[in-house]
Formats: structure tokens, sequence, C-alpha cells
């Protein structure tokens, strides 16, 4: 998701000269190998829960596994991969951006990833635009272009992963993490496993869990508000009546995180955060093309097929709450 400062554009506007500064890649490099590090320890921890599901036997009569353990059962080198999967698709969204500003000669700086405590390690990447944006058609495609590519990066992730997943009796919830299923995960399921019949559950092998995180990035970033890429396609295509929606996205937010998932009330804080208003253009009456406006479809189309109401089941505001009172 690009970052857009409306100060920082007034700057650029003042002062083009600042244009020819040279960029500084120390601080997105040492965030880039922080976030290798935390996705590989989570990334560790998925991969031996899919590896050991039905080995619980194994494991506890080896009370201290230890390294060599690990290595036997391709725990290690199962973690990497899906972490390269994983980063490969969240660095292929910011690179989406991040070459078509260099494609409209603006100055953009390299992805910063943010390493975190979190069921990924990490809370995604953005870059910095540092050039104005005058045009709706530089807005547009730079909108559009980090989710297209995580989109159809993740479909080949999530197919190949679900050929590797195992289907497996429902556990209770309580000793399983139960994950919410796009539309476009039912799709591909339906074609690489067929039908899952009731009472069976499927154990995501961690390539697959990878790229359910893509489908769930590019859902997320396409949320038509503020400074998100949706937010962005949004204003390209409405200009400044595309404002009137925020009200209405905080709204949903809400909701969404009071009965379907809490996770969604961190979401419109994040969004807050970066920013609810969208910087103004130098031409806000410039027409986009068909073309453009066909690709606008299509977007909405993969952000319906990526939506998921409740990505995590179990945690919504009421479950917590009812948590805390037991």
């Amino acid at each position: 998701m690009g970052d857009f400062n409306p100060a920082r554009e007034q700057k650029y506007f003042l002062s083009p000269e600042n244009s020819h500064q040279p960029l500084k890649f120390w601080l997105n490099l040492v965030l880039f190998i922080a976030t290798i590090i935390s996705t590989y320890l989570v990334g560790l921890t998925w991969s031996a829960s899919f590896i050991f599901a039905d080995k619980i036997g194994e494991i506890e009569s080896n009370k201290e596994p230890g390294l060599q353990f690990f290595l036997i059962n391709n725990v290690l080198v199962l973690a990497g991969v899906s972490v390269a999967v994983l980063l490969g698709i969240l660095s292929a969204h910011e690179l989406g951006h991040f070459l078509t500003c260099r494609h409209y000669h603006l100055r953009a700086t390299l992805p910063y990833f943010i390493p975190a405590p979190t069921l990924i390690g990490t809370l995604g990447a953005f870059i910095k635009i540092k050039s104005p944006i005058t045009r709706k058609k530089q807005l547009f495609d730079i909108g559009v272009a980090g989710p297209l590519t995580s989109f159809f990066l993740s479909l080949p992730a999530l197919a190949y992963g679900l050929s590797l997943s195992r289907v497996v009796p429902s556990m209770p919830q309580e000793e399983s993490i139960i994950f919410g299923e796009p539309l476009i995960l039912k799709f591909i399921t339906r074609l690489v496993l067929g039908h899952v019949s009731p009472g069976n559950d499927i154990i995501l092998h961690p390539i697959a869990f990878a790229g359910w995180v893509g489908i769930l990035v590019t859902a997320f970033n396409l949320f038509p508000i503020g400074q998100l890429d949706g937010g962005h396609v949004i204003y390209a295509l409405l200009g400044p009546r595309s404002r009137r929606l925020t009200p209405l996205v905080i709204i949903f937010f809400v909701v969404m995180g009071v009965f379907f998932w809490i996770g969604w009330l961190v979401w419109a804080f994040i969004i807050s955060v970066i920013g609810l208003k969208h910087p103004r253009l130098l031409d806000e009456n410039e027409p986009l093309s068909s073309s453009r406006r066909l690709i606008a479809w299509l977007t909405l189309i993969i952000f319906i097929l990526s939506f998921i109401p409740d990505p995590i089941k179990g945690y919504t505001l009421f479950d917590l709450l009812s948590n805390l009172r037991g």
C-alpha cells in the first residue's frame, strides 16, 4: 500500500530539486531481514503443526526432539519454502506499486517490511511515494498494480498447496485455529480436492497458507477508503465524491469487528492512523479510459472473491468479552 502524505507532496511541488536526492536502502534491508527472521520463526510453528498433525505419539515419544528430529521431518525446509512464497507474494505486491511509479517517472522508495509477533510474523509492507501524483490514470494504475499482482500470484500457491493439504476429521474449535474461506479458496478447493464432506476439515499445507495470506492482504488493501489501494482506485474513479464512502466503510469495519472478527476494529484503527483523507490531484476532471474502467470492475470482482468476513473464526468482540467474564 502506498503512503501519500499531502504535506510531503506539497514540498515536492515547491522544491523539485529534492527529487534528485539519493534513496537510502539500509532501513529497507534491516526491516526485510528482520521480517525474514520473524516470519521464519512463525513458519516453523505452522510447518510443525502440519507435519505432526497425525504424529502426536511420535512427538510424545521424543520429549526433547532437538534439531535432528526437525531436520528428519523437513520442518526447517518446509518453513523456509513457505516463508519464501509468502514474502514473495508480499514483495511482488509492493513492487507492483514501485515499478508502476518508475513507469511514470515518480520517485518511490523500495518496500518497508514490518516484522511483528503476529500469526504470520509480519504486518505486511508499504512503499513511500516521494513525488506528487498529478493525474488520475497514474493514481489508478499505481493503486491496482499491487492487488492484481498479489492476487494472481496467490492463486498458484493456493492450488499447489491445496494439492499437498490433508483432509481430516473435524477437531474441536478450542483445539485448533479455524480460518475463514474466501470464495476463491472455495472454488480452488473444489477443483483440487473435490467435495469435502461435512465433519471433515482441511489442514492447510504451509504453501497454501501463504496463498491464503496473499488473498487476505489483497482484500484488506482493496477497501475503498483513505490511502489504501482501494482508496486510490475509487478516488481515481470518483474524485472527491469518493470521500462520502469513508464513514460507511468505518461503520462496516465496526459492525464486522463486533459480529465476525475483532481484527476489523484493529484494521479500522490502522487505516485511521494512515489517513482517512485522500490528497487531491492537480487534474480532478481527467476521465479514465474505458480499459481502466474495465480493470476497475475486475478489481471489484477480485475483492469479492478475496473478502473473508471472519479470517479467524471464534474471535468476535462478543467471544472475547465472554472469555474475559469466564
